[in-house]
């Protein structure tokens, strides 16, 4: 019978990184006696002392050194082939990235059938969501954090793929109780000596910069106020009078008591685009559904 277990292993290996029996059994959840008892064991099997212990603490013997970077190689091995298996025996994800720029109810019907979609045709996929700001997006599906994502546009894609789907025209949010609300359709120029709550451009930079060419196109340069990321926050300040915002259609699905949407006359102008992207030399085996789907469910 060999000396040497993963449980005498694991035993050694915690007091050599301690050198200190009672916080070695602390890490390992016994008593010290045990502990003890069983590197004296694994010492007799191996007819090696491990440890030199005397009044001025624990040490490891030439034996003992020898013994470390073995034995946590053996311990780390044994680490990786679990963690291979528990990643084999997992179900196969669809990581999917969502855009923040729009509201997420607008992607609610296309993920319901593409979850239904994915088990029926490809069995265990999972389909796991991220919802983040565009150039976020961006950035971890270069990196093969994500499978794909829904993003704004324009945004910078690099040298993604990108399937251009559906258009949301901005609109206005003002106050229910304003002077305008009064109007069923606004312009620009109606609203340039309000104050408007808008993005900062390192949240979307590209959509950042296409909108402001708009602006300065129309002369309009009102009062910007800083546009908190929560959308739920950023209606409630809308509500309680201290300013308007520009936001995507599909925003109006967010109603709130003292909030009224108007249509924008420079709408179309300035919205933003619905886009997949995708690293086209990964493609993911369930990126052909998900591109038939989202083309169904979102184009327009």
């Amino acid at each position: 019978m060999r000396a040497l277990d993963t449980h005498a292993l694991t035993l050694f290996c915690t007091v050599a990184r301690c050198l200190n029996f009672r916080q070695a059994a602390e890490q390992l959840h016994m008593t010290q006696p045990p502990l003890s008892r069983a590197i004296k064991t694994l010492e007799d099997k191996l007819g090696a002392r491990l440890f030199e212990r005397d009044t001025q603490g624990v040490a490891l013997t030439q034996a003992g050194r020898t013994l470390l970077p073995q034995a946590l190689h053996i311990l780390d091995l044994l680490d990786a082939a679990q963690t291979s298996l528990q990643r084999d025996a997992a179900p196969a994800r669809l990581r999917l990235g969502l855009t923040s720029s729009v509201e997420a109810g607008l992607f609610r019907p296309l993920l319901a059938v593409l979850e239904g979609q994915l088990e029926a045709q490809l069995g265990n996929v999972r389909l796991e969501l991220t919802a983040a700001p565009s150039p976020r997006l961006v950035a971890s599906v270069r990196k093969g954090q994500l499978d794909a994502a829904l993003l704004a546009l324009p945004s910078a894609t690099f040298e993604l793929a990108v399937q251009p789907l559906a258009r949301q025209p901005m609109m206005l949010a003002l106050p229910a109780g304003h002077r305008l609300a009064k109007k069923r359709k606004l312009g620009l120029s109606d609203i340039a000596q309000e104050s408007i709550y808008w993005f900062e451009r390192a949240r979307q930079p590209a959509f950042f910069d296409h909108c402001q060419a708009i602006f300065r196109r129309h002369g309009f340069a009102p009062a910007f106020l800083r546009e908190a990321p929560d959308h739920h926050v950023l209606l409630g300040d809308v509500a309680a009078g201290k300013g308007m915002a520009l936001l995507a259609d599909s925003f109006r699905a967010l109603r709130l008591a003292g909030v009224a949407y108007r249509p924008l006359a420079e709408g179309e102008e300035l919205a933003a685009g619905i886009g997949l992207a995708w690293r086209e030399e990964h493609g993911h085996a369930a990126l052909p559904l998900l591109r038939r789907l989202a083309q169904e469910h979102l184009q327009k």
